[in-house]
């Protein structure tokens, strides 16, 4: 095969994949079979369900549930007449099928594991994005009631001596609801997040008089990076329930963010109490105590399910040394759009 007929051929496959990046009943599977067809160089190309076809470039006409009927029957390649077939599996279960009638006919059985791989990917990636939704669904559901109850403490305590200030407290808390209840997508900018954290510490500090220090600090080129949706909150309220609340005396959490090549860094870190490394690890697999593996869990598995497992948290803590917890996530990822 000459360069240019590789080059072409390359481009053709990368082209389909992208095609059927929304699986086999997605927008791009009629622009799927018109490139198989060139690629192939055949008369006529379908992609079937087990029902039947679901798009063909060129006219179905006769034959074709004939020799679906054969390659579902066999399992494998096989042809009738002047069409042939090969079966589609996706995560070892028969989907569909690849069918053509003329074109290179040797091409057919790797073309058809190629479309099989696209579809395949197609699926893992809605499986991811039902857990990460399952998992914010989850996540606001569990939104601390001790937070919730303590907020509304600290401004029914104020409302007679500071009025004002319990006035703006309770926007503070109208905002820091709306924008955790939001009906949104699934993800929002770290700008967005940022300013619900920094409503929810204004909160906390009201709620401390004064003995928590806070530090937030963001490099303005990632403020529009797209992000998880309530990600960061969760981190900071760990720092603040598990790290500041058992330790005497004052108290300091820093929120900071910051571009590292084609990565987004975000960093929650306090100076509380700290924990074992091991205990830690538990908490990231879920195994801690259910009041310390919620949020931190939760947050780790989302961000694995959208970016791959090497995006998961890194919590790096000793006791009495305080927390920090730290999240690596690509400033671009695609199908990652703030809604």
């Amino acid at each position: 095969m000459r360069g240019n007929d590789v080059v072409r051929v390359l481009e053709g496959l990368r082209g389909v994949d992208a095609a059927l990046r929304d699986g086999l009943y997605g927008r791009g599977t009629g622009r799927a079979v018109r490139r198989l067809r060139a690629l192939l160089g055949a008369e006529v190309v379908v992609l079937t369900d087990l029902d039947g076809p679901v798009a063909s470039a060129g006219p179905v006409g006769e034959g074709v549930r004939e020799v679906l009927a054969l390659a579902y029957e066999q399992g494998g390649p096989v042809q009738r007449g002047p069409w042939a077939a090969v079966p589609l599996l996706v995560a070892g279960e028969l989907c569909g099928a690849l069918v053509m009638r003329g074109g290179a006919e040797e091409a057919l059985v790797p073309v058809g594991a190629l479309v099989a791989r696209s579809l395949d990917h197609a699926a893992l990636g809605r499986a991811r994005g039902r857990i990460a939704q399952a998992d914010l669904r989850t996540l606001r559901a569990q939104i601390s009631p001790h937070f919730l109850h303590n907020a509304l403490a600290v401004i029914g305590a104020r409302i007679r001596t500071e009025p004002e200030r319990a006035r703006e407290l309770l926007h503070d808390f109208a905002d820091y609801l709306r924008y955790s209840f939001a009906s949104r997508g699934d993800y929002a900018t770290v700008a967005d997040e940022l300013q619900a954290v920094q409503t929810y510490l204004e909160l906390q500090r009201a709620r401390f008089d004064d003995r928590m220090e806070l530090m937030v600090r963001m490099a303005p080129d990632i403020l529009a990076v797209a992000i998880p949706f309530l990600v960061i909150q969760p981190l900071v309220e760990n720092a603040v329930r598990h790290g500041l609340e058992p330790k005497t005396g004052k108290g300091g959490i820093s929120v900071s963010g910051f571009g590292e090549g084609p990565l987004c860094v975000i960093e929650v870190e306090d100076d509380g109490v700290g924990m074992d490394p091991e205990f830690a690890q538990g908490v990231l697999a879920g195994t801690g105590p259910p009041t310390r593996s919620v949020g931190l869990a939760n947050v780790d598995r989302r961000l694995r399910a959208v970016y791959g497992a090497e995006y998961g948290l890194v919590i790096e803590t000793a006791p009495g040394r305080g927390t920090k917890v730290v999240i690596r996530v690509p400033r671009f990822r695609r199908g990652v759009v703030a809604g």
